[in-house]
């Protein structure tokens, strides 16, 4: 294990299971690699408070990539590294035209989820799968207007969240955003989602920050990912791994394929990667 110092995980989907636990099996691999030396480093579309509790108690977490990598946050001084967001003004030009298309929106803005009343209300139409929705109640705010908040607060935007109920009409909507908004990253987490982010806020630029501040090089990082918004980070590492449960284009972006969230992919990978290596080294 003497050659990677960085390893950066996906959480829901990834080091989660669907049920998003993390299984004692994971977590001793984690705990394995962390006494070797090795920063063990959540990626995930949530913003920090939104990580679970069976995550963030890990005792040997030190940083996170947070909320796509808009936020690179060292959590020993509780503050971030990096930062990139979209400016206020642009957020809104966006939800303008969101406003056109039969969705339900939010955003993250100073760590915390922001949402029009109206559309909170409709959350379960949007969202039925239980954690999903559990999760859009549970961190957001309704306010009486998104667009008129922002305005009113005048702070930049870390993601804008849509979600979806026709599969079809999510597919040509992220096309339509790539083109009418070449400034902003196009990614989503989950099947009937589609997130914004500034163009610096990417899973793979994040890692590749954290790493040049930790002085670890390329081939001395890992990363683990299921779904859009982890391909710029499993091409970014040295070793990129795919869960069994990833979409196409984490499995195209990544080196190797485990079995799936739900079946210790990850403690599985690092066995076979990383713990099996170092014995026979």
């Amino acid at each position: 294990m003497s050659g990677m110092k960085l390893i950066a995980l996906d959480l829901d989907g990834t080091l989660l299971t669907t049920d998003k636990v993390l299984t004692p099996e994971n977590e001793a691999a984690l705990r394995r690699a962390a006494e070797a030396g090795i920063e063990i480093v959540p990626a995930t579309g949530r913003f920090y408070g939104a990580i679970p509790d069976n995550v963030r108690r890990l005792p040997f977490l030190h940083y996170a990539i947070t909320i796509n990598g808009a936020q690179v946050r060292d959590l020993r001084a509780d503050c971030p590294l990096f930062r990139a967001e979209i400016p206020w003004q642009r957020a809104v030009e966006v939800m303008r035209f969101l406003d056109t298309l039969p969705v339900i929106y939010d955003c993250y803005m100073d760590d915390w989820g922001w949402m029009t009343q109206t559309l909170y209300d409709r959350a379960a139409e949007f969202a039925p799968h239980r954690h999903s929705l559990e999760m859009l109640q549970k961190l957001r705010t309704p306010v009486p207007e998104l667009k008129a908040h922002l305005a009113q607060v005048g702070h930049d935007v870390q993601k804008i969240q849509m979600f979806f109920r026709d599969q079809a009409l999510r597919e040509r909507a992220m096309a339509e955003l790539a083109r009418r908004f070449p400034d902003l990253a196009v990614t989503s987490s989950i099947p009937r989602n589609v997130e914004l982010n500034c163009l610096e806020a990417q899973k793979g630029i994040a890692l590749e920050r954290l790493a040049a501040h930790l002085g670890a090089a390329r081939e001395e990082t890992m990363a683990f990912g299921d779904d859009l918004n982890d391909v710029s980070m499993l091409r970014a590492a040295a070793i990129g791994v795919a869960m069994g449960n990833a979409g196409p284009e984490a499995k195209a972006a990544a080196d190797f394929v485990t079995a799936s969230c739900d079946e210790n992919g990850v403690a599985q990978a690092l066995e076979r990667l990383l713990f099996s290596q170092s014995q026979t080294a």
